[in-house]
């Protein structure tokens, strides 16, 4: 909506300024017109000139070679009008027949503003009488009577300026009324266009001038629906794939599970039997956490995983997941040290509790998973302003600069370490994610201030 206005308002500042223009050529134009006519001084010029040229002699008028050479460049003639007689004295060779020889003061008063028989005068005066030259009957146009009403030339400004801004509103008027169709046409498309980014549907109306580009606008849309049902059927297939895997895995993993508890608790098992029967209940246990993380993942993604938001203090809500972890590492590899203030009681957010207790659980099992030889784990919660900090770190290996980069700004956490066989820093931090952004939160991944992994969950306070 807001391209329809820009766009008016282009197209009449490209009209005003076409006016502006156009309006200071013809001023130009005149003022060249105007100056010519200035410089060529005229046939007033002329007359002045044969008059003072014309000299008496004893045997009448005689024209110098000067006057007749402006009398033959302006192809024109003279007479000389006796002051006392009003009769033609003296004429020039060339005078047509029509021209009377005698005048009366009329007749004098006529020709001084106006024509001898459809001749342009002009007239100056001489001691002995009037010289007239007569011009071409189509070289001249003489204005007959120059009087003019000495208000409407006082207000010639304001005149003109009123004239100037009617011009203006009329030449508006026009285009206007001349563009209303365009203008007709381009709110749909502009409302077209600002729909598409947004994925609904859009339909244009393939009329007026403007009809090619609404069917192609029309076209798109239904090429960026159809990608969107594809998308939408694709991502359907994926998270349905999920979970039926995740469902099919739980029962053949129930029977390792059981199957191997039996054997452990079995006697005369040798030393190495019994440490590989440990070797399959800890990898089981894996897998069914690994099961357990893409299902909540993937429901969490489709938005089929449902947030139940309470008032929930952050503090003892880790602090109880710090327990939980500690209490099932009965080797006490991987100590925890609480680095929380210990004024710092309560910090109130809105959070699933089952959900983020989930989330730092991960964070505390990936500092596990990823240090076997054990790890030194510290667990802080801060109230910075108005945002609840809750951190995990620890001393073990890390991860390398590059590796951290691809954490935080790749979608889906699948980055391996150097082993190829090794543990993946993936679905545990994709989760982590997920659920930091269902509670409008953010992670940020990077060193810990004793060389090896930090995550930082942020999450508003209440």
């Amino acid at each position: 909506m807001k391209s329809v206005p820009k766009l008016i308002r282009r197209f009449v500042g490209w009209l005003l300024l076409s006016v502006v223009l156009l309006a200071m050529v013809n001023v130009l134009i005149l003022f060249a017109v105007v100056s010519g006519q200035k410089a060529n001084a005229g046939p007033w010029a002329a007359a002045k000139t044969v008059a003072e040229a014309l000299t008496e002699t004893e045997n009448g008028c005689v024209l110098s070679d000067e006057g007749a050479a402006v009398l033959d460049s302006a192809g024109a003639w003279a007479i000389l009008i006796d002051n006392d007689t009003k009769s033609v004295v003296w004429s020039s060779e060339n005078l047509p027949d029509s021209v009377p020889q005698t005048y009366t003061l009329s007749d004098i008063a006529g020709l001084t503003r106006g024509y001898i028989n459809g001749y342009p005068a002009f007239p100056a005066g001489t001691q002995s009488g009037l010289v007239v030259l007569g011009f071409p009957k189509t070289s001249y146009w003489k204005h007959m009577w120059p009087s003019w009403d000495y208000q409407l030339i006082a207000h010639a400004p304001q005149i003109a300026l009123i004239a100037v801004g009617a011009n203006l509103l009329v030449i508006l008027l026009i285009y206007a009324v001349a563009n209303i169709k365009v203008l007709r046409s381009i709110r749909p498309i502009t409302n077209g266009i600002r729909k598409l980014p947004s994925g609904e549907p859009v339909f244009v109306r393939e009329t007026g001038l403007l009809s090619e580009i609404a069917h192609h606008i029309n076209a798109t849309s239904e090429v960026l629906q159809m990608q969107k049902r594809q998308l939408q059927k694709r991502e359907t297939a994926r998270a349905n794939w999920i979970a039926g895997v995740s469902h099919d895995i739980r029962t053949p993993l129930s029977m390792v599970v059981g199957y191997a508890g039996q054997l452990q608790s079995a006697s005369g098992l040798t030393e190495e039997e019994r440490h590989k029967v440990d070797i399959i209940l800890k990898q089981s246990g894996r897998i069914r956490d690994l099961v357990s993380d893409l299902n909540l993942a993937s429901k969490l993604e489709y938005n089929m995983q449902p947030v139940r938001c309470r008032q929930e203090n952050a503090v003892a809500l880790v602090r109880q997941a710090a327990a939980d972890f500690v209490n099932a590492d009965p080797d006490g590899k991987y100590p925890i040290e609480w680095k929380t203030r210990e004024d710092l009681g309560v910090c109130m957010v809105s959070a699933d509790r089952d959900l983020l207790k989930r989330a730092v659980s991960n964070l505390l099992q990936n500092s596990a998973a990823h240090n076997e030889n054990g790890c030194t784990i510290w667990v802080s919660v801060e109230e910075k302003g108005e945002s609840c900090v809750i951190c995990v770190e620890d001393n073990g290996i890390g991860a390398s600069d590059e590796q951290i980069r691809a954490l935080n700004t790749a979608p889906h956490y699948m980055v391996c370490d150097e082993a190829v066989a090794g543990q993946r820093h993936g679905l545990g931090l994709l989760l982590v994610k997920q659920i930091a952004d269902s509670h409008h939160g953010e992670v940020l991944i990077g060193h810990s201030r004793c060389g090896g992994f930090a995550v930082t969950i942020t999450l508003p306070v209440i």
